[in-house]
């Protein structure tokens, strides 16, 4: 198996493998409810592979190179990952960005990004002998457990706010996840699953408290830069909620550079709603405090979240690889949308748009420069959320059924 030890990512500490270990003991002491997750731990391979896998990345001899999972451990049977990086042209024409790529995670089996973390969590959730497993969501972290779950025929229980999007509601239902809506937010759900899991012994997933959620999301990066290479990415921008797609990629890259694969990590974008935006205010004012934000609220319910889960690795993480964060309206997510879907086929929900509109802010910010290789992180599907999408669109009334009709409804 690929050999690893956990580290703290505030104290250093190490830990030997435990199914029991979430977070680092000592530094759990200092957690306060409803604020960022204290003692967050990582994964760390004690050897990276020096040279890439002769398997595709959704091969189980790739992730097993490069992932904490057993040689002949099971994994869950379903196709995650390996999702494409689209060269996209007319974007790049529309935006003066003539080295843009859209790493699409639509295509993953549930349309997210998230079925990277939940394969992981599953697989590690078999191994160690647990038949549930619990999470909080906004939505699409609970229904990639739902998908993943019902493959491997594990039991999903999932906490969401009863505000959740109807869609993704119904997917989590026909996979066949135990849903559990909360009458309060995703930060309240996300302490209720937490309770659930030490009362009934259930494995928990919950993003920033499971350390192989960063893990799962790292596939990310080694797909980006295996598709690239020899070129390299100089920066990613990432639509952040709680923190862990950023801190996951980040982890990828850094082992890929321990290995020798890859010469210089990426800058890395953080892009947040205007009305959920502690990890962007915390970096613009330099500080390393992350104050929730009461109330949070946003268009793009996968990034709203008062109190950003793994907040404190991922301002680090940011820092680190000489990157970013912006904030942007929902009324920019919204015309985002749109904007990805007709210039390159590519149809995503806000928290996706999220990372369109963040790029344009980190143009005009002087974040990000035009002619850097820039790889915008496309999260999850369009379909996750019709009624947003439609927000920017107006649906044409009917027309008779004849070409006098068509010609003059086009103008011809």
């Amino acid at each position: 198996m690929a050999d690893f030890h956990f580290c703290c990512t505030e104290c250093h500490t190490q830990y030997s493998e435990d199914r029991s270990l979430l977070v680092c003991p000592d530094c759990a002491r200092h957690q306060i409810p409803g604020r960022p997750t204290r003692g967050v731990l990582e994964a760390t391979l004690d050897l990276v592979p020096e040279v890439w896998p002769q398997e595709k990345p959704a091969n189980p001899g790739f992730l097993r190179a490069f992932l904490p999972i057993p040689e002949d451990g099971p994994l869950p049977p379903l196709s995650v990952g390996a999702t494409p990086l689209r060269p996209a042209p007319r974007l790049r024409e529309a935006l003066g960005t003539p080295r843009l790529w859209l790493k699409d995670d639509t295509l993953n089996p549930s349309g997210s990004t998230k079925d990277r973390a939940s394969f992981l969590v599953v697989a590690k959730a078999m191994e160690y002998g647990y038949s549930t497993v619990a999470t909080a969501s906004t939505g699409n972290a609970a229904t990639a457990l739902a998908a993943v779950s019902a493959a491997a025929g594990t039991r999903a229980v999932v906490f969401v706010p009863d505000s959740a999007p109807r869609a993704k509601l119904v997917q989590m239902l026909n996979y066949g996840a135990e849903v559990l809506p909360v009458a309060g937010t995703y930060d309240q759900a996300f302490e209720l699953c937490v309770s659930a899991c030490e009362e009934f012994g259930w494995y928990n997933r919950n993003t920033a408290l499971n350390p192989f959620t960063v893990e799962g999301k790292k596939t990310a990066a080694l797909e980006i830069a295996a598709a690239m290479a020899p070129q390299e990415p100089d920066v990613i921008v990432v639509p952040t909620g709680d923190g862990v797609i950023l801190s996951g990629l980040a982890k990828g890259f850094a082992d890929l550079s321990r290995g020798g694969l890859l010469e210089n990590t990426p800058r890395l974008l953080a892009v947040q709603p205007d009305g959920a935006a502690a990890i962007v205010h915390a970096w613009r004012e330099g500080s390393n405090d992350i104050r929730p934000v009461p109330g949070a609220e946003s268009i793009a319910d996968s990034l709203t979240v008062e109190a950003p889960r793994n907040a404190i690795l991922c301002l680090r993480r940011i820092r680190e690889s000489g990157g970013g964060a912006v904030a942007v309206p929902d009324r920019g997510i919204l015309e985002s949308i749109s904007f990805l879907a007709r210039n390159s086929g590519v149809f995503g929900e806000p928290a996706a748009a999220a990372a369109l509109a963040g790029l344009k802010a980190g143009l005009e910010e002087g974040l990000v420069g035009s002619d850097e290789r820039i790889v915008l992180l496309i999260t999850g599907h369009g379909l996750k959320d019709v009624p947003a999408a439609s927000e920017h669109v107006t649906r044409p009334g009917p027309i008779e059924p004849h070409l006098d009709a068509v010609a003059d409804r086009l103008g011809i």
